[in-house]
């Protein structure tokens, strides 16, 4: 099955899972800079999410440009992954709302760990489909980062239990690592394509 449908729809998802997250920001009522001083634990959920949401749009591209197929097990592993990305805005939100307390702090690193596990699923889907030896087989590998990024989600949700806030640099600090476009794909593609191209020549 050709993937351009999925592409499409993932993407609708993600554009309105960032909607929804910005309209949880309420306009303050007061025109002075003390009103919104209350919002900022929301403000800073919202950044922190919206970077979130944006690796994985990005990666997700990346993933589906290499791709040349679909299959029913890869789309039911992509709307799981939409599954646990569309509970972002729930669980930001109230981390925010609560100034970043013990539970809603956990919460947030339960969906960002399921949706670290989501993306790995669908990313071993799509490498089963196309082979070990296919561009996204050679390019991902293991996945190391994603596997660790999985581990330190994990531990920020015990030591959310402990002190939140390094629960939050926990998280910060994921986001900091994916936020660089991964680019084993990219130069995977380039080489395949140097390659091709010298096979026709």
């Amino acid at each position: 099955m050709k993937k351009s449908r999925l592409e499409a729809f993932s993407d609708g998802v993600l554009a309105i899972i960032i909607t929804i997250m910005v309209l949880e920001m309420k306009v303050p009522h007061g025109d002075s800079l003390a009103s919104i001083k209350p919002l900022l634990p929301v403000f800073f959920s919202y950044v922190l999410s919206f970077i979130y949401i944006g690796i994985y749009w990005n990666n997700h591209h990346h993933m589906m440009h290499a791709a040349e197929q679909v299959n029913g097990r890869v789309m039911w592993a992509n709307m799981h992954l939409l599954f646990w990305l569309s509970l972002v805005p729930f669980a930001s939100g109230w981390m925010g709302e609560n100034s970043f307390t013990t539970w809603p702090v956990a919460l947030y690193g339960l969906v960002l760990f399921m949706n670290g596990v989501a993306y790995y699923i669908l990313e071993r889907c799509l490498i089963q489909l196309h082979g070990k030896n296919s561009v996204l087989g050679k390019a991902v590998g293991i996945d190391p980062k994603g596997i660790l990024s999985v581990v330190i989600y994990l531990a920020a949700i015990g030591l959310a239990f402990m002190n939140p806030w390094i629960s939050l640099f926990l998280y910060a600090f994921v986001a900091f690592i994916w936020i660089i476009p991964d680019s084993r794909i990219e130069k995977e593609v380039v080489v395949n394509g140097s390659t091709k191209d010298e096979k026709h020549s």
